[in-house]
């Protein structure tokens, strides 16, 4: 039986640096390092029934792991995957048989806060449009341009989960003003993080000058964000979505932005990639990202020692942080 590592030298190089990749190899035992580039899903599944691996180690170009894996090799328990969502690396079959899944889980949440920062501060700056304006129009502010400033806005977030959470405190040398629409979570957690909170979509989305999208991609949420709700929002104010872009009704977002009243930020989108005859494309109110929230090149490294954390919590017998478990493997993108 020999473990698995199947990561790209770049996925080494910006998860594992300073000493990681050693780490992890003392971590999974014995053990082989692959590399995906030339690994068809056939071998793929030769090598996992050769080895009989109790753990694998893997990434983003790691193959698929085959259909009733555990059939072909039954000593597997742990798969620790380092970047987001497995659905593409594990069936769901897999953890429905008990294998054990992690994620790079919550330790990215504050990149994510820091990307919807950056967009809520190019909404009110109207960077886009300006950007847009001098490379292509030679334009110059004149008397008549306006900007606005997040000092002492109204900022409203449609799911307080870790990543609103790491927002919050972000955006608390701007404005006090924060308040949150999130039933599920507890009193305690708004009152910990000095949020006032909102019962109803209709009431956050009316009451604050920007609204960011962070809530979690369920059945009940898809396109809970209506034409309506987005109508609400006054005038000048800013919609930022770095949730999942199937929360939002993208055909009436896209009614709205026409019409120039709001500045809009998206990082997310309901077809990723965005394409390329999207009408969202040349909005000069809307600030386009191809899904950038996640981790900089830079902070992978984040995600790597969240990884090791769970690898050396396995082998002492841990509970692992973020585990994959049904419910979880259905929400993924």
């Amino acid at each position: 039986m020999k473990n698995i590592i199947c990561l790209t030298e770049v996925e080494i190089d910006t998860f594992l640096p300073s000493g990681g990749l050693a780490e992890a190899q003392k971590l999974m035992g014995p053990y082989i390092l692959v590399t995906p580039e030339n690994l068809d899903r056939e071998a793929w599944a030769d090598l996992i029934e050769n080895c009989d691996p109790e753990i694998i180690l893997a990434a983003w170009e790691t193959p698929m792991l085959p259909e009733h894996v555990r059939d072909r090799a039954p000593n597997l328990k742990y798969v620790c995957y380092l970047p987001g969502s497995v659905r593409k690396l594990i069936p769901r079959s897999a953890i429905e048989q008990g294998l054990m899944v992690t994620n790079w889980g919550s330790s990215i949440s504050r990149t994510i806060a820091e990307c919807a920062l950056m967009l809520v501060l190019c909404c009110m700056r109207r960077v886009c449009y300006w950007t847009q304006q001098m490379h292509y129009e030679g334009a110059w502010k004149d008397g008549e341009s306006t900007t606005q400033s997040l000092f002492e806005k109204r900022v409203g977030l449609h799911g307080f989960g870790a990543i609103s959470r790491q927002l919050v405190i972000l955006l608390k040398p701007f404005t006090n003003r924060i308040s949150a629409c999130s039933p599920g979570v507890p009193q305690s957690i708004f009152d910990e993080s000095g949020v006032a909170r909102i019962e109803t979509l209709e009431e956050l989305f009316s009451e604050n000058d920007v609204v960011v999208e962070l809530s979690a991609l369920t059945e009940k949420n898809y396109r809970i964000v209506t034409e309506d709700l987005l109508r609400r929002i006054p005038e000048g104010g800013a919609f930022v979505n770095v949730g999942r872009g199937a929360l939002v009704d993208e055909d009436a977002l896209y009614r709205i932005a026409k019409e120039g009243k709001i500045q809009i930020g998206l990082d997310v989108y309901g077809e990723e990639p965005l394409p390329e005859t999207s009408p969202f494309r040349g909005l000069s109110n809307v600030l386009l990202l191809p899904h950038l929230g996640g981790p900089t090149t830079d902070r992978r490294a984040d995600a790597g020692d969240h990884g090791l954390e769970n690898l050396r919590r396995y082998r002492n017998s841990g509970e692992l942080l973020d585990n994959i478990d049904l419910d979880k493997f259905d929400r993924a993108s």
